[in-house]
């Protein structure tokens, strides 16, 4: 049980509390094109300005590898964080981030004001924890409040470092919120507890299915990743996408479940075509009818409602990748019966972040999720049952 102090926990009245975001949002020509995580945001940024802190917002966006790149300036997302706050956000802008403008605007700061400081990747030492850099962002504060789950599984300066040298760090809402639901779900789930992993590779969850089979009851296995498994059954399964190194961990998680008693399912049927493509004809077949020249790009409507089925029952889901290559719309059906059979039961329903989280939402079906994380990468590690650096540096209660 992870138990992090919160910004409930804590008096932040005339003090300077810098804040990790996570505003990593994509921009086109300086727009930004989708603001979730702006929204996201504002509820941890509203409690703060109500307690009188005095708030300094930090974030990195995209890549800029270590140095000033101006397309990739946080200084839209001060000026759409001060329509949707109803209050001047000031956009510090130094290219070096703790820089003369960032040291004279939070010395000019009155309780409840809010500045914005440029991204925090503009420096090179960000991504390499350097302490330089740590020292700098924590010089402009009292308080630190992690806010940004997207990068808790990576030790950077503005998520860790800083941590050293402030007395008070804290997580915010929505940190607050992954922990209670991805950290604590998997380790203390009510029962029945099912998983569903879907996505591409079956090499990039290894850790998750072997922590997983230690917690669930039952393990649903669906998208691209489930011809390795179909494979290592002995099913011919023609072209699809299939890692042969992997064909031996498969076998073993199959033993591994059933020695644990738990129900492992693989695809019972397919939706198969001869190319990657949605302009080709496609069909579906049974198990082991797929022919050599086809590939499985979905689950089939067998698979659909065995899926549909093994949930129906749950009290705690945990949801991550989709069942076939649902941006297409011949092979998006298998996702969109998890999705609609999540929607209608009454579990605690946790998606794991990345694209299944976009699935979710493009869907339409995001509103009836409990919780749909923030972070792909950062879920993934949580799930495998590691620690992350961002959550760890955070003080506990």
């Amino acid at each position: 049980m992870l138990n992090k102090k919160s910004i409930d926990d804590i008096n932040v009245k005339g003090k300077r509390v810098l804040v990790r975001c996570d505003f990593n949002v994509p921009l086109q020509e300086g727009k930004i094109t989708d603001e979730n995580r702006l929204v996201a945001a504002l509820p941890t940024i509203k409690k703060l300005i109500a307690d009188g802190g005095k708030v300094i917002l930090c974030s990195h966006l995209g890549k800029p590898k270590g140095e000033p790149k101006p397309e990739l300036s946080l200084a839209p997302v001060a000026a759409r964080l001060t329509e949707l706050l109803g209050q001047e956000v000031k956009f510090a802008a130094d290219p070096e981030v703790v820089g003369s403008n960032a040291k004279a605007a939070v010395e000019a700061m009155k309780d409840g004001e809010v500045v914005l400081l440029e991204n925090t990747r503009y420096r090179a030492e960000e991504t390499k924890n350097g302490e330089a850099f740590s020292k700098d962002l924590a010089s402009l504060a009292d308080v630190f409040v992690n806010d940004a789950f997207g990068t808790a599984h990576r030790a950077h300066c503005s998520n860790v470092g800083v941590t050293q040298y402030v007395d008070t760090a804290v997580v915010g809402y929505l940190m607050q919120k992954e922990i209670d639901f991805l950290g604590n779900a998997v380790n203390n789930p009510v029962r029945p507890f099912v998983a569903i992993l879907g996505g591409s590779k079956v090499s990039s969850k290894i850790s998750v299915i072997n922590n997983l089979l230690d917690k669930v009851d039952t393990l649903i296995i669906g998208g691209g990743m489930s011809y390795t498994f179909m494979k290592a059954n002995g099913e011919e399964v023609g072209k699809s996408m299939v890692e042969a190194d992997y064909l031996e961990y498969a076998k073993e998680m199959i033993e591994k479940a059933k020695a644990k008693g738990v129900k492992l399912l693989i695809p019972i049927d397919s939706v198969v075509a001869e190319e990657f493509s949605n302009d080709v004809p496609f069909r579906t077949v049974n198990e082991g009818e797929m022919g050599v020249t086809e590939m499985g790009l979905d689950i089939g409507p067998k698979t659909q409602a065995l899926y549909a089925d093994a949930v129906k029952d749950a009290k705690t889901v945990v949801w991550n990748g989709p069942m076939g290559v649902f941006e297409m719309s011949n092979y998006a059906a298998g996702t969109v019966a998890v999705a609609k059979a999540l929607a209608e039961i009454d579990a605690t329903t946790i998606i794991g972040g990345g694209d299944s989280a976009a699935a979710v939402n493009i869907l339409g079906f995001g509103d009836k999720m409990t919780h749909i994380s923030t972070g792909g990468g950062a879920s993934l590690e949580f799930l495998e049952g590691k620690e992350l650096p961002g959550v760890v540096a955070a003080n506990d209660k």
